[in-house]
């Protein structure tokens, strides 16, 4: 009698597979090869009819997976199986090459046998191996399915009929009556149990059942049943290799010869159709060795050149650049997680809205700090043009932008940003921001004017997490420090001469400063201003151009930039955010992982302020006290700015002495003065030299 020949899996992996591998591997599994549970499905061996021949073309033997195998809920369509696997991903392709396939191989099969011996459960007899090496910066995944099956020895032969319609057997009421029961089981049973009543009904039940069901059924009035994934009319499908195991292991007195139902029906044929399922008498010699050791097995899918090897899925020709983009711009910062930070939060840096008032020299390099760390909200604002000395000092300019009187900064500084990485939400506003020591004429063209540019400040400032200080004067800064001050936003200030820098962050609100993380009250930080005991004024009129300009060795600004948004990045790691304390100016690198005294974040220590000196290639960490006289952060600046609006903001802007009176800098000074002046000064003789 001919031998049975079986039609193998095919593997049909879906691409959104690939897609939740790479999150599994970045998020969870990171260094980790273990094994990781997946699902699989297949269903009814299907066929096409060529349009030429007429001829039925059988499908493979398909068994699929997607995003949703990762997912412990999800169940199959009716009609469906839900086999079981293990995957397998390594961390290189060198071992992935080197792993030990026999004894991976193997370790699935046993689970199989012991599934069988011990539980009689089936819902295992489908299990399969995937293993994979996923090069997450090319999107290529390599991959092997293995679908471990038990070989016969002998191997099983099928009578001389052959495989037969089963309407030879079960009438078309009777196939439907086992269609019907099918639907009713809360998932479709991979294998079922077919008898036939005396009523004539038949009725189905799990192969589990076999002893129960078939008590008083003599052997060749047994039917077993599967659901056939091949529509080959010859090959039964992959899943019939098992299941003989499965009989021959727990009932060898009366399955040497059985009858097998090939279900390939999902729905019931139309009057004019037959039924497409099959029924046929397979066998073995009957002196066929049995006994509880396992027997071989095979089951290595071959690759598309019929040979034994991987496959390779390569994602990166089908995907949109874009959402390539999307998917590989945050790859090194999810990295640090697997080794370096584990504990870092990266969501609270990209989800912090940052607005960057000056979009020259240190403004575009902040830009590029920060969509490095990943920030996906950037604004900038500016009121110049690019002129020709900025593209080369200025990385998102370049020469075209400077043509015809050159684009606005703002604007073209948010679209350079979207070339590079087209997912960033950044925007560019043209806005000049009013300045103390810069008044602002009387007619009301030009107050207008200030009082909208003061409202747009405030609405872009209360729309953003963090602001940058990052223009050419001292007094253009006093605005956004009062305003930001005032609603409670984190301030990065940035400030170059010609071989230093100062970068600092403001302290909070002196009023809204509680108790810290630590159980310690908050520190009371200043901000850009409280070491003045004057007000702001006018550093621009009355200039020489290197004076107006801010002439600097070319590398500063670099630094300067990268160190901000490095502060940046370390206080929102620090539990207290905004309050968070600054250690002390003597405090190491060797203590700036304790974190007892409050002062460090999972990225090192948040200090106040850092002033770097490039001509000693050195950086020395600051603290500054806040000042209850300060003209940009004091409680009586902030509640003066909160009652009286643009009104207390014209009068600084427009009178130098203002601030100085508000704030009582002037009585400060005047007492100064006349301490100066009551002290008897002894003059000096000749003689005394």
């Amino acid at each position: 009698m001919p031998i049975v020949q079986f039609a193998p899996f095919a593997s049909l992996v879906q691409p959104s597979l690939w897609h939740k591998l790479t999150e599994l591997k970045i998020d969870i599994l990171k260094l980790s090869d273990a094994a990781v549970p997946i699902t699989g499905s297949y269903s009814i061996g299907r066929s096409v009819k060529d349009r030429e021949t007429g001829q039925e073309i059988a499908l493979p033997c398909n068994l699929t997976i997607g995003s949703e195998s990762f997912e412990e809920a999800h169940k199959p369509p009716r009609g469906s199986v839900f086999p079981v696997g293990t995957l397998k991903n390594y961390n290189t392709i060198e071992d992935f090459k080197a792993a030990d396939k026999t004894t991976l191989f193997n370790y699935e099969a046993e689970l199989i046998w012991d599934h069988i011996l011990k539980t009689r459960d089936t819902a295992q007899l489908n299990r399969f191996l995937l293993i994979t090496f996923a090069d997450l910066k090319k999107y290529k995944y390599y991959y092997w399915f293995a679908f471990p099956a038990f070989v016969s020895k002998p191997a099983w032969e099928i009578g001389d009929e052959g495989w037969a319609n089963a309407a030879s057997e079960f009438n078309p009421e009777k196939l439907s009556s086992i269609h019907g029961q099918l639907q009713t089981q809360p998932t479709h049973l991979p294998y079922f149990l077919v008898k036939k009543e005396a009523s004539g009904d038949v009725i189905i039940a799990p192969v589990e059942d076999y002893e129960k069901f078939y008590a008083s059924v003599p052997p060749e009035a047994q039917t077993i049943a599967f659901v056939d994934p091949s529509a080959d009319p010859s090959n039964p499908g992959w899943p019939l290799r098992n299941l003989l195991a499965y009989l021959r292991a727990l009932y060898p007195a009366t399955t040497s010869t059985v009858r097998i139902l090939r279900w390939r029906d999902s729905e019931p044929p139309s009057p004019s159709a037959t039924w497409k399922s099959q029924i046929g008498t397979l066998s073995v010699a009957a002196a066929a060795s049995l006994s509880s050791e396992r027997p071989s097995a095979v089951g290595w899918e071959k690759n598309p050149q019929g040979k034994l090897g991987p496959r390779l899925a390569d994602l990166a020709p089908m995907m949109d650049p874009t959402s390539l983009a999307a998917q590989a711009v945050d790859l090194n910062l999810k990295l640090m997680k697997w080794r370096i930070l584990p504990s870092l939060d990266l969501e609270k840096i990209s989800t912090t809205k940052c607005l960057l008032l000056g979009a020259g020299t240190l403004g575009c390099y902040v830009a590029r700090a920060l969509m490095g760390w990943g920030v996906r909200t950037i604004s900038f604002v500016d009121s110049a043009k690019v002129s020709f000395s900025n593209p080369v000092r200025q990385p998102l300019f370049e020469f075209t932008d400077c043509l015809e009187g050159g684009k606005p900064k703002a604007e073209c500084a948010a679209t350079s940003l979207k070339k590079i990485f087209p997912g960033i939400n950044a925007t560019g506003h043209s806005l000049s921001i009013p300045m103390p020591g810069h008044p602002i004429p009387s007619n009301p063209a030009s107050l207008a004017q200030a009082k909208a540019d003061v409202a747009r400040l405030e609405k872009l400032i209360d729309e953003h997490d963090a602001v940058f200080l990052l223009m050419d004067s001292r007094e253009s800064r006093w605005l956004p420090t009062v305003i930001a001050a005032a609603k409670g936003k984190i301030v990065l200030n940035a400030a170059l001469g010609f071989d230093t820098f100062l970068v600092m962050r403001h302290g909070a609100r002196a009023s809204s400063l509680t108790t810290g993380h630590n159980g310690k009250p908050h520190q009371k930080l200043g901000c850009y201003y409280c070491n003045d005991i004057v007000a702001p004024a006018d550093s621009l009129t009355d200039r020489t151009l290197d004076q107006m300009c801010t002439v600097t060795r070319p590398g500063l600004a670099p630094i300067a930039a990268a160190t901000a948004v490095e502060l940046l990045s370390s206080l929102l790691q620090h539990p207290d955010q905004l309050f968070a304390p600054a250690p002390p100016p003597a405090t190491s690198s060797a203590t700036a992982s304790n974190p007892e005294d409050g002062t460090s974040s999972v990225l090192g220590l948040v200090p106040h302020q850092l002033r770097g000196f490039l001509g000693q290639f050195r950086t020395m960490p600051l603290v500054g006290a806040a000042y209850d006289k300060c003209t940009g952060c004091s409680e009586t600046v902030l509640k003066a700015y909160e009652e009286q609006g643009f009104e207390m903001l014209v009068k600084a802007f427009n009178d130098a002495k203002f601030l100085e009176t508000l704030t009582g800098l002037d009585k400060l000074f005047d007492e100064s003065e006349a301490a100066l002046e009551s002290v008897e000064w002894e003059e000096e003789g000749e003689d005394d030299f």
